[in-house]
């Protein structure tokens, strides 16, 4: 028997998908409908009213996110004080996704502009933790010319 049925959100993932950890769950996921149109596929809630796993489609991509349980090891970013790890989002309209995940309570790290590589781009850290790239493609380069911009621009 195959673990994806016809109506499963599995059958929506791709080879690699973030699953984010967040104090407040239900609460994230409000969030990411309002500030990235989020559309909740799946919502699994334990005993204790606690969401142990939700699933979420944004553009093309699967999200998936759950609360925290720290008898688990299980913790998002504001627990442990901050993460390494930035999820990134094409929008094709980066500065009206950042404007409308500012109204929903993000803050802004780095702010959008049009960047050497070809991007307008920004860095939003979500209410959660959890850091947020966003870019909008505006010209396609080479990788030779994304080097040479990115050393005109590193000088």
């Amino acid at each position: 028997m195959s673990d994806k049925s016809e109506n499963s959100p599995l059958e929506k993932m791709s080879t690699v998908t973030a699953h984010l950890i967040c104090a407040g769950a239900a609460d994230a996921i409000e969030f990411y409908k309002t500030a990235f149109d989020a559309v909740e596929l799946l919502r699994l809630v334990d005993p204790s009213g606690k969401i142990a796993h939700a699933g979420l489609k944004i553009g093309d991509s699967m999200l998936m996110v759950a609360d925290e349980y720290p008898d688990y090891g299980s913790l998002g970013p504001k627990s442990l004080k901050g993460s390494p790890v930035v999820i990134h989002l094409v929008s094709k309209d980066v500065d009206a996704t950042v404007a409308r995940a500012v109204a929903a309570g993000a803050k802004v790290v780095v702010p959008v502009a049009d960047m050497f590589w070809g991007d307008r781009y920004g860095q939003l850290e979500d209410p959660f933790g959890h850091r947020w790239s966003v870019a909008t493609p505006i010209r396609t380069l080479t990788p030779a010319e994304m080097q040479a911009a990115m050393n005109k621009a590193m000088c």
